[in-house]
């Protein structure tokens, strides 16, 4: 097993081509998803509003007593600059959904970049993203007054959607708006919504899009660096025992064991996109990144995402530094959202100074500008003093793959 699986390259070369595949991106071709006269390309899922092509415009009208409907790009997207124009009517919702898929009830469900006339409530969070069919709202515009302001009542407004790797990032009228760091979703199509009006007897309602245009810029993938079957790439520093069993690795140590036990990975890291799944039996876990081996019982230094037992699941502490950084409260992540001893989903990035945890879907913690540790290796936690059994399982990164 390697902890990378891309030829065996050294940190140093990989995060060059990284730079320069990110660099190159900026240069793709645009290509127009609307030829202006028709509706070729796109198929229509969800409900049953009205779409057609007018005027240079795909218009959509709303249908009383149907869903949210969604006209969709045939084509999946992965990385890439969206940009489009649109007009809506002030009494309608609407958005743009990016990365998005279709269950087999016909439900859309994906990232959504929001269009909200809604100037009764004085909420305007047009370029926010929400999560359609899913988790709801991920970055809203509640603290960027800048973008508020920039949406133009009827009127045509312009957005642009930057979507590379685990950032996706919006603009309203050439003003920042959304910057979310997620991973849940890393392709799947475009979709245009007409969003459900129930039984309102003054429809249609009309939101019109024009100029709709792409640059590709290939995609990300999930590469493993645990192979289910060995602990290569790996080294066990003293403490405790690690073995494979089922496709988990399996970390155990008696309460009598003062030492923390420390699965650490031979590859260091600067920055980089992790998952795994989890589940702890018994004790107090983490999952180590950024650290660095030191002599004494702890083993190493360095950022830890706490795993254990309790609600501090999902916070940030730094071993052998400030401590506790991010500690969650019942509240950033509820028991409805972390029940121990089951399989849990971890998703952590950490790139430059920002660093942004979820457990399950859920932020836990996030750090913006952090001046701390910016590079170091991956660890797994045996926490000393404690009956311990954690496992962990599907641990990979997220690289880019372009044709």
């Amino acid at each position: 097993m390697r902890l990378i699986t891309m030829k065996k390259l050294c940190l140093p070369v990989l995060l060059s081509i990284i730079a320069t595949i990110s660099t190159q991106a900026e240069d793709a071709a645009w290509t127009s998803l609307f030829d202006g006269q028709s509706l070729k390309g796109w198929t229509q899922k969800g409900g049953l509003a009205k779409y057609s092509a007018e005027d240079g415009c795909i218009v959509g009208r709303t249908v009383p007593r149907t869903p949210n409907s969604f006209l969709c790009t045939k084509k999946n997207y992965g990385d890439f600059v969206l940009e489009y124009e649109f007009k809506i009517d002030p009494r309608l919702n609407s958005g743009v959904q990016i990365r998005s898929h279709v269950s087999d009830k016909n439900r859309v469900f994906g990232y959504q970049v929001e269009i909200d006339p809604d100037t009764e409530r004085n909420r305007m969070w047009t370029a926010g993203i929400y999560d359609e069919g899913r988790r709801g709202w991920l970055n809203d515009l509640s603290k960027n007054e800048a973008a508020r302001k920039a949406f133009k009542p009827v009127a045509w407004n312009k957005i642009r959607v930057r979507a590379f790797g685990d950032s996706i990032r919006t603009w309203l009228n050439d003003v920042p708006a959304a910057d979310l760091i997620d991973a849940m979703t890393s392709s799947g199509f475009i979709g245009l919504q007409v969003h459900g009006i129930g039984n309102k007897k003054d429809s249609p309602y009309e939101v019109r899009w024009r100029n709709i245009r792409i640059q590709d810029l290939g995609n990300h993938e999930w590469k493993p660096f645990f192979d289910g079957k060995t602990l290569e790439g790996w080294n066990a520093l003293p403490g405790g025992t690690w073995q494979v069993l089922d496709g988990a690795i399996v970390g155990k140590s008696p309460k009598s064991e003062r030492r923390h036990g420390i699965l650490l990975s031979k590859q260091a890291f600067k920055d980089f996109t992790a998952r795994t799944r989890f589940r702890v039996l018994s004790g107090d876990s983490g999952f180590y990144f950024r650290c660095n081996q030191v002599k004494g019982g702890v083993s190493v230094h360095g950022f830890q995402v706490e795993v254990d037992s309790s609600q501090e699941t999902g916070g940030l502490y730094e071993t052998g530094g400030r401590g506790w950084v991010v500690k969650p409260s019942k509240e950033d992540i509820p028991k409805k959202k972390y029940q121990p001893g089951q399989w849990t989903d971890l998703e952590l990035s950490a790139r430059g100074g920002r660093i942004v945890v979820r457990i399950n879907g859920r932020k836990t913690a996030e750090l913006i500008d952090d001046p701390g540790r910016n590079e170091g290796h991956i660890g797994l936690q045996l926490h000393g003093g404690q009956d311990m059994h954690v496992e962990f399982k599907d641990l990979a990164v997220l690289t880019p793959s372009h044709p």
